[in-house]
């Protein structure tokens, strides 16, 4: 067991937990988890992990802008569903990345799973944009996203960021639950 993957599980575990409350103090816990797991899908020679966690530190310093605009400092922020066009449009945006990513690894370096990662990175991408957005169904995907990564990391031996995978799984389906209830009962913050 590393030091390094332990702090990351604990601060991912603080992450996502605050991101079902909707609570804005999510980002500081979830930026300094991706920049050590930086570190470890590197050395896992999980190429398509390691970059992704670069994207996600911008884009949730983004994400973080997003949510205080939407008075996140404050209150929880309010949620909404996407239009179906706009669902559409994020599937084919996994699979282009998957795709294109995939092929890239495959040839380019000694990834040793080049499309399970690569699919793993597209869909994490789109689902982190759509967390930045607030739409519910950033959990769906989050969900899809934490049962491919708990048999990838499985079969890297990272056996206890696949335990945190496994809590993510259960925590993506509790915020997907709770982001649909605070839906439905629209609760506003301005």
């Amino acid at each position: 067991m590393n030091t390094l993957e332990l702090v990351a599980v604990a601060l991912g575990l603080a992450n996502v937990g605050l991101l079902v409350r909707r609570s804005i103090w999510n980002y500081p816990f979830g930026m300094a988890m991706v920049a050590l797991y930086a570190e470890i899908f590197f050395e896992a020679k999980l190429y398509g992990e390691a970059g992704l966690q670069v994207f996600f530190f911008f884009v949730q310093a983004w994400g973080w802008y997003l949510w205080a605009r939407a008075g996140g400092m404050v209150q929880p922020v309010a949620v909404r569903w996407m239009g179906w066009p706009s669902r559409i449009i994020s599937l084919v945006l996994v699979a282009v990345i998957t795709l294109s990513l995939g092929t890239l690894m495959h040839k380019l370096t000694d990834a040793v799973m080049p499309f399970a990662d690569a699919a793993i990175t597209g869909a994490s991408v789109v689902a982190q944009v759509l967390l930045s957005y607030r739409r519910i169904e950033n959990w769906v995907l989050w969900i899809v996203i934490d049962i491919g990564s708990v048999a990838l990391y499985i079969i890297r031996d990272l056996h206890l960021t696949a335990g945190l995978y496994v809590a993510f799984l259960v925590l993506a389906t509790l915020g997907l639950v709770q982001w649909m209830r605070a839906e439905r009962r629209s609760e506003a913050v301005a």
